[in-house]
């Protein structure tokens, strides 16, 4: 009897190559396919991977999860890794893991596989996911065992078997695509002192043919969730996204050009796209600076972006640590309602005013002017205080 094995299929390169490699090992192969808003049609994925030997292939529309259940929380973390990449790939793995583990379930499979290599952090995501979830599940990952030492020789492979793949060795690019960003390695981008060719990026334009006047744009926030774009309600917070992705990849918003540190302990240099991401990260930091008072923001500024980040990037989303970050963001987030104006500009984006209900700005305590109510002489006996460390401090250095 053959072994059935669901493999997380994305209908790139390595895993239409993965499909037939696991057929030629005596493995009845069922791919799953998640829609988490790449952009991309999916409906001839299951005729591509039954031409590569799969028996069944499945495709979800799981963009309304993705957004609500793994974007959301990262947004209210502001979790950025290594304070730029807004893990947008890392995010689709713990979902796509849950999936592979039910249908696993559902359709009697001992095995999930993924197209992750051993120098590649989604090795971590994916094996962390599915054990968390189903310990007793064997994962596969034919990439790290199989024969092909380049991209160009697997393109070869599928050319023998008459797989059809989109990457060719003049585009040799392998891109992860989703709603929250796009991630774009190899090929050129390999050597960090090379500028990413223009021919690299997916969707956004860029700042030199962005156009020549700014565009603002005001989003709505409703307890830290947002809900509308110029007005304009959203009931689903994917199609709020995919708006604000549109908005931003015409002025050349998102764009990410780093070198990062990957679990397995090696360098890698990348480029992301998230225009939308980048544009709710701006905003929404800026209204939760607002709303929240300054012992809050100040401890969760200084610790919950990073950690989460780090849990979300090394594959521990399903952990109790980041269950409970997200009870402490969901209760800053309570008041974080209003309205957030950004301006968008040849690459940039910035906050250029705010408002909300729950405000903690008092003009009249913060004005300069004859209305002021603040009290002067407070402020003077606060600063004695406040500084008397220091003045002792002082003291003692000058000996007097």
């Amino acid at each position: 009897m053959a072994k059935r094995v669901i493999l997380a299929y994305s209908g790139g390169l390595d895993t239409s190559v993965i499909v037939r490699w696991l057929v030629e090992r005596g493995f009845e192969v069922i791919t799953y396919t998640a829609d988490v808003g790449q952009g991309e049609e999916l409906g001839e994925i299951p005729d591509k991977a039954r031409s590569a030997g799969a028996v069944e292939a499945i495709v979800e529309d799981l963009r309304e999860e993705f957004a609500r259940e793994y974007c959301l929380p990262t947004l209210k973390a502001l979790a950025l890794y290594e304070g730029k990449y807004p893990l947008s790939a890392a995010l689709s793995r713990p979902l796509i893991s849950k999936k592979l583990v039910e249908y696993a379930e559902k359709m009697n499979a001992d095995y999930v596989a993924h197209g992750s290599t051993g120098k590649g952090n989604d090795q971590v995501r994916f094996e962390l996911s599915v054990w968390a979830l189903n310990p007793n599940i064997e994962v596969l990952a034919p990439v790290r065992e199989w024969e092909f030492k380049s991209r160009d020789e697997e393109i070869e492979y599928a050319k023998r078997f008459n797989i059809p793949v989109k990457a060719t060795k003049e585009k040799p690019y392998s891109i992860d695509a989703n709603l929250w960003g796009i991630s774009i390695e190899c090929g050129p981008l390999e050597d960090p002192w090379q500028e990413p060719p223009e021919d690299a990026y997916e969707i956004t334009r860029s700042p030199e043919e962005a156009p020549d006047e700014p565009e603002f744009v005001e989003i709505g926030f409703e307890g830290g969730v947002p809900v509308s774009v110029n007005g304009e309600k959203f009931r689903e917070l994917y199609r709020l996204v995919e708006e604000l992705n549109s908005l931003g990849s015409k002025h050349g918003i998102g764009r990410i050009d780093m070198v990062e540190n990957r679990l397995v302990g090696i360098k890698s240099r990348e480029i992301y796209e998230a225009p939308g991401a980048t544009i709710l990260y701006e905003a929404y930091r800026d209204l939760l600076s607002l709303t929240t008072d300054r012992f809050s923001f100040h401890y969760f500024m200084n610790n919950v972006p990073h950690e989460y980040a780090k849990i979300v990037y090394e594959g521990l989303w399903f952990s109790p640590v980041r269950e409970a970050l997200d009870s402490f963001n969901d209760k800053l987030s309570e008041n974080a309602s209003g309205t957030v104006k950004l301006k968008l500009y040849k690459g940039s984006v910035s906050v250029v005013s705010r408002k909300s209900p729950y405000s903690l700005y008092v003009e009249d305590l913060a004005t300069y002017s004859p209305e002021d109510s603040f009290d002067h002489v407070a402020g003077m006996h606060f600063t004695k205080v406040y500084g008397l460390p220091l003045k002792v401090l002082g003291r003692v250095r000058s000996g007097k």
